[in-house]
């Protein structure tokens, strides 16, 4: 099969074999894909992670143990737990420490004709929701984890920094809680987006005197911590969702003498994602920069690489 893959370069093979069957399983043929920023960061080393790309898609169950995900329109949790560690049985199965990760670690990933996953981390895909749309599941599912970790007052003030993908996919969610809410970017198009949805913005060159009761990092870049901390009240909270490869220097004493809680994010509940999707209160099509197929998965990483680029999606 066809499949895009990282080996120390980025190449598209034709001969890639296949994933076969196996118990517990799923056989998905990928109808589309989605190039996230840690895609990029792997490229650039980040996890240590080979072999092939992708974490983010929408497709068709071709072949599972269970006869009943045949033919279902699916999206998938990206996490593959073992169920049986200590952490398994405590419910964190994203933390387990035996865990592989579709196209990030230990697992092949979705550009490619088909890909394989557990059944127990399939959704299916709400009729009325196209596949331009599903193929955000995970990310909007990533970005309502948030919610799932801080209790978000109406009365408080939320900044979130960062105007790429997710920063635009957290906006929208926050705006849901009804705070008081404002994004923070260095790009006037993007912030566009939101400021059509009735979402206030500004631009990161004038908000060095906004102070909030949380700030969400969504910059993926080792800069957005120093800028993100000066926007935090005391006693606060800071959301930090960015991952990239390298070392960040923080000054932690800053976090101790201000009090501020520091909470990590990553991966989220899918259902909830889907049925946002579904009642069209989430508006992902004015993110997508591009679709190609995965003949062009080269040139279309090519594209997502372009500072300031939206989501590039691939279409096997």
């Amino acid at each position: 099969m066809r499949a895009l893959l990282y080996d120390g370069q980025l190449r598209l093979a034709n001969d890639h074999p296949q994933p076969r069957l196996i118990p517990g399983e799923a056989v998905i043929r990928v109808r589309l894909a989605g190039i996230c920023n840690t895609d990029v960061e792997i490229t650039r080393g980040y996890m240590g992670f080979q072999g092939v790309l992708g974490h983010e898609f929408v497709g068709m169950v071709e072949e599972a143990g269970d006869s009943r995900w045949v033919g279902q329109r699916v999206v998938g949790e990206i996490n593959c737990y073992c169920g049986t560690c200590p952490t398994c049985r405590a419910g964190d199965v994203s933390h387990c420490p035996q865990r592989t990760t579709l196209g990030i670690g230990g697992r092949d990933g979705a550009m490619a004709d088909y890909c394989l996953l557990p059944e127990v981390n399939l959704h299916v895909v709400p009729e009325q929701v196209p596949d331009e749309e599903a193929v955000f599941a995970e990310p909007l599912a990533a970005a309502l984890e948030i919610l799932e970790q801080v209790h978000i007052k109406p009365t408080q003030r939320v900044a979130v920094l960062g105007d790429g993908k997710l920063g635009l996919l957290v906006a929208q969610v926050m705006r849901l809680t009804g705070c008081d809410l404002v994004v923070v970017g260095r790009h006037a198009d993007k912030l566009a987006i939101l400021e059509h949805q009735g979402i206030a913005t500004t631009m990161e060159s004038g908000a060095s005197e906004l102070r909030s009761d949380v700030v969400i990092d969504c910059t993926g870049q080792p800069d957005g911590f120093a800028t993100g901390r000066a926007m935090v009240r005391p006693r606060g909270t800071y959301v930090l969702k960015s991952t990239f490869h390298g070392v960040n220097q923080v000054n932690l004493t800053s976090l101790v003498v201000d009090e501020v809680s520091l909470v990590g994010s990553r991966c989220g509940p899918f259902e909830p994602a889907l049925r946002l999707l579904a009642l069209r209160l989430i508006d992902v099509t004015s993110l997508v920069a591009g679709i190609y197929p995965l003949d062009q998965a080269v040139t279309a990483f090519a594209h997502a690489r372009t500072r300031g680029a939206l989501k590039v999606l691939i279409r096997p």
